[in-house]
């Protein structure tokens, strides 16, 4: 994905000054392809306006992230960002490739680990794994259904690469079709982009085509864990839009033969769950059964149920998998990878473990198994004192830790305190596995660090998110 410019100078009235990354609309005074019709819109723009409003649509609406009695807004900047057509098809073709690759990953760890037997990963890295779960081993696991949210990040040298993989429970759909729903409403950006409406119906194919018996008459569940969820709102919508009943733990039922749904003095048997619990676990921290072992476990090794997705998807969610996913690609796929991964280390490699030491402020280290930006460190902001401590603590237990070069990541205008200024974004796009193999979604959920400088933009940590405009 090369940079794409065109001779266009910022149109008067449009008061934004990149900073010294690399800024999706322009190149110093240079607006890029794709925002040439946007850049006319801000320039005559009522952002605060439009901000305003979309801020009371959102409200009205009852779309917020966070779990507990007080869930926070769903945040949505006013000005949305553009992905070039061409930009996106090799998205869309490298999304879709990545996510077969972990998909064949993941069945792999618990089958014959002829990746390991190859040479290409280190079992240490399945083993050591929060999310893998030993009573799997050796069973056949289904992966027919499943959902992955890629986080990819734009560098100093304009190429998107993929900072994160998730397969576990990845959320944004939701938010971007709400993102889309809210901007448009006030805001007519001027550019003819894909709907994201059609992501929903994709999904509800592939979570049918999940079925074990296949998609005919399948009785499909969403599975949450209720308010408490940061992403209860989106389980809602989703249930709503694929007419699926939505479902806590107390309405299963386990039996001899397979997983039953109780509700209103009624039974049904359950063919897929849409497992969307903060619970992933099979055993708890002292060994102990979890109720999504007690409920799921059972009839899915009796092959009689479907997870969306699997049970111990986390082996493939975990960070230190992600460092081995471009070996992934070429060793079950047979190609080259499409899209990059930010070049991440294998700190439980003597080698690896020197190289980040030796030169510890150009990283980033993180928690393997961490969610949300918690203890995640970059390095170059820290004195003498805390770079000692992140190395003390990779020294002592290098096998829970992650590095990754720093990256100044893109920026995008965005509005605060109702002037333009450039933020730090990502991009979550998502590929769905069915019966026709992986695809990627025609929608994108962009998020957004709203604090200068700040370089973590999860809606868990006070980030925001923007409308993502795929160039029809």
């Amino acid at each position: 994905m090369s940079r794409t410019l065109a001779a266009r100078s910022l149109p008067p009235g449009l008061d934004y000054t990149p900073a010294g990354a690399w800024d999706e609309l322009a190149d110093g005074g240079t607006v890029r392809e794709p925002y040439a019709a946007l850049a006319r819109v801000l320039a005559g723009a009522d952002l605060a306006g439009a901000a305003r409003a979309i801020d009371a649509q959102i409200a009205a609406e009852g779309v917020s992230f966070g779990g507990g009695a007080a869930p926070r807004a769903f945040v949505v900047d006013p000005v949305p960002r553009v992905v070039a057509a061409a930009e996106w098809s090799l998205l869309e073709r490298g999304v879709a490739q990545r996510a077969r690759a972990l998909a064949a990953f993941l069945a792999d760890a618990y089958g014959e680990r002829a990746i390991v037997a190859a040479g290409v990963l280190p079992a240490r890295v399945i083993d050591s794994a929060a999310g893998f779960e030993p009573a799997l081993a050796g069973q056949p696991l289904g992966v027919a259904g499943f959902v992955a949210g890629l986080d990819l990040v734009r560098g100093a040298d304009g190429v998107l690469a993929v900072l994160e993989d998730n397969v576990r429970t990845p959320s944004g759909i939701a938010y971007a079709h709400a993102a889309r729903l809210a901007r448009e409403r006030f805001l007519d950006a001027g550019v003819a982009a894909l709907p994201t409406g059609p992501a929903f119906a994709m999904l509800g194919e592939a979570l049918h085509a999940a079925a074990p018996a296949g998609p005919e008459d399948a009785y499909v569940v969403l599975l949450s864990d209720g308010p408490s969820n940061d992403a209860w709102h989106e389980h809602g919508v989703i249930a709503a839009r694929l007419g699926l009943p939505l479902v806590g733990p107390g309405d299963l039922e386990p039996r001899a033969d397979g997983l039953w749904h109780r509700s209103e003095g009624r039974a049904r048997r359950i063919d897929v769950v849409y497992r969307r619990t903060d619970e992933d676990r099979l055993r708890d921290e002292r060994g102990r059964p979890t109720w999504l072992e007690s409920a799921l476990l059972g009839p899915v090794l009796r092959g009689t149920l479907a997870v969306v997705n699997p049970l111990g998807s986390g082996v493939a969610d975990d960070k230190l998998a992600h460092a081995y996913v471009e070996g992934m690609i070429r060793f079950y796929l047979g190609e080259e990878p499409l899209l990059a991964s930010v070049t991440t280390y294998d700190l439980g490699d003597e080698s690896q473990r020197t190289t980040v030491l030796g030169s510890l402020g150009d990283f980033v280290v993180k928690p393997r198994h961490g969610l949300g930006g918690d203890d995640v460190s970059i390095c170059s902001e820290l004195d003498a004192a805390g770079r000692r401590a992140v190395a003390d603590a990779v020294e002592a237990q290098p096998d829970r830790w992650v590095a990754q070069e720093r990256i100044a990541i893109s920026t995008h205008p965005t509005l605060c305190d109702g002037r333009l200024e450039p933020r730090h974004v990502d991009l979550r796009p998502f590929a769905i596995r069915g019966d026709a193999g992986a695809r990627t979604a025609p929608v994108a959920l962009t998020r957004v660090a709203l604090q200068r400088g700040s370089m973590v933009v999860n809606s868990s940590a006070g980030g925001g998110a923007k409308d993502t405009l795929v160039s029809a």
